[in-house]
């Protein structure tokens, strides 16, 4: 099949499954880039609102970060990663090659202007800024994503349970500092002593002396299973879903046609197009104008097969990993590495997880090996204020933007799928979306 010809057909049963559904309401055809968590939620709330949608994806659906990550709906993370306390902690990071945020030594000098401007988003009325913007988003980010659950039959998938934060042998000082700054940020948060905390997880280890617990947020017991009921949906919906690798994005200025050039050989065109993908984002956007000091977050999980008899996640603050319990098994989760998108899976970082994990729950690991889990890998985009990148072009407007969401892509899915529905569409937003516009970096 020609290029000319693989493009029509696309435009044909895209425009023809959506007339079955909603003829009435159909607002024309649009092409997202990504069928992460991200690209997956708004492709089916742009379906609700009458669009024929198209995710392409060179993986295929919730195949890559989507996949992997902790679970944990973590609207309670209001900070931004850019915090003044990191900077002695560098050069750590550049000598423990197991530690909890790892830079790569050989990707270091290029990795260095990103982290000139994180080091700028470290300034308290920067940082004041980016925590104002992350939190307006997670106010919303539940209530939308229990909405979008209901919607595609799969409510069973997200558990609001709220979570923990524990801390072992932390001065009561300090306890009481990290309490009073998440309650200071408008967080529903409450201190517990140790006893507590094993009351309500009583299979937590007895060293745990304090523990934060978040009552308003949740996790989801499999997020690659919450991905395939997205899929499902939108493909129930008349969804097309191409598995292929975009190349180039080709827009002209006679045209309100773009043109997607795949790996392949074949093209797509469409009316609209939303760049949704992630970690890979930064060269499409750049052939559309724009340059974005997007980097690459790897992250790791051990999955193992134990039951972990929690029923919430548990994060560590000395540790700094999440355990998260999971339909088949319990996910330990955690370590940030920058080393690019072409670096392999360093086993050891996830294999690190396993002593953390057998500390906090001494009695499940008590007979386990490492060899017992499952490592994976996994790219996050991540951005120098915390912030996703959301809206619509002011070079292209028919080019719309949904990524960078880093360590909340999960979290954030639902609320900027809806929030960018409503920008195609050519509505007031429900949020002002002029701190995560693209254009900010210009």
């Amino acid at each position: 099949m020609n290029s000319a010809n693989q493009g029509q057909v696309f435009k044909q049963t895209s425009s023809q499954n959506n007339a079955g559904t909603d003829q009435q309401k159909y607002r024309g055809e649009i092409t997202i880039i990504g069928a992460g968590i991200v690209g997956l939620a708004s492709a089916i709330e742009l379906q609700r609102e009458g669009f024929s949608v198209t995710l392409i994806d060179k993986e295929g659906a919730g195949a890559g970060a989507s996949k992997g990550n902790a679970g944990h709906f973590a609207t309670e993370q209001v900070f931004p990663l850019a915090d003044v306390s990191m900077l002695p902690k560098l050069p750590g990071m550049l000598m423990d090659p197991l530690g909890p945020f790892r830079i790569q030594p050989q990707y270091f000098f290029k990795a260095l202007p990103w982290f000139m401007r994180f080091l700028f988003n470290m300034l308290p009325s920067r940082r004041a800024k980016n925590s104002r913007a992350i939190k307006t988003l997670n106010q919303g980010s539940i209530a939308a994503m229990q909405s979008l659950v209901k919607f595609c039959d799969c409510e069973d998938l997200l558990v609001m349970n709220g979570s923990l934060l524990v801390f072992e042998g932390t001065s009561i000082d300090e306890v009481q500092k990290e309490f009073l700054a998440y309650r200071d940020a408008g967080v529903e948060v409450q201190l517990f002593n140790g006893d507590q905390v094993r009351a309500l997880e009583p299979s937590l280890t007895n060293n745990i002396t304090h523990g934060l617990y978040f009552s308003q947020v949740g996790h989801t017991v499999d997020p690659y299973r919450l991905c395939q009921a997205f899929e499902k949906k939108f493909k129930a919906l008349g969804g097309t879903l191409v598995t292929e690798e975009v190349l180039k994005v080709n827009t002209a200025s006679t045209t309100s046609c773009i043109q997607l050039d795949m790996l392949s050989g074949n093209c797509v065109n469409t009316e609209r197009l939303v760049i949704a993908s992630g970690a890979w984002s930064k060269p499409l956007a750049k052939q559309l104008g724009y340059s974005v000091p997007l980097e690459t977050e790897r992250g790791y999980h051990l999955m193992m097969p134990q039951k972990s008899h929690l029923s919430r996640p548990v994060a560590s603050y000395n540790r700094k990993f999440i355990i998260t319990p999971m339909l088949d098994g319990t996910r330990l989760a955690g370590t940030v590495e920058f080393g690019g998108l072409k670096a392999p899976l360093i086993e050891a970082r996830a294999n690190c997880l396993f002593p953390h994990g057998k500390a906090l729950l001494p009695g499940l690991f008590a007979d386990a090996t490492v060899e017992d889990g499952v490592r994976w890998m996994g790219f996050r985009p991540s951005m120098p204020d915390s912030l996703p990148v959301l809206g619509r072009s002011q070079k292209q407007s028919n080019v719309f933007f949904s990524f960078g969401h880093q360590h909340l892509g999960l979290t954030w899915s639902a609320i900027t799928a809806k929030l960018l529905a409503q920008e195609v569409k050519g509505v007031r937003t429900d949020l002002d979306l002029s701190p995560y516009r693209i254009e900010r970096f210009e």
